[in-house]
């Protein structure tokens, strides 16, 4: 099974928070965040990454498409 992130680009403020929590699946471009790859293993640090994004850009789905984060 495996995990996607969307990143909403309009609603990134390029913090940098995802891609210091969790190096290994985000980067942070120009403008704003986005995924290493487009799907990855499941990994609590997307969703620790999508909870602390201060622009709640970041959906992380699993391989249903069903969002599981962020969390509430």
């Amino acid at each position: 099974m495996s995990w996607r992130a969307e990143i909403d680009a309009a609603s990134c403020v390029a913090s940098g928070t995802c891609a210091a929590l969790a190096p290994e699946l985000f980067t942070l471009g120009d403008e704003h965040a986005r995924p290493v790859a487009p799907e990855f293993e499941p990994d609590e640090l997307a969703l620790d990454a999508a909870d602390s994004c201060p622009g709640m850009a970041i959906t992380i789905r699993d391989a249903e498409g069903t969002e599981i984060g962020p969390r509430e």
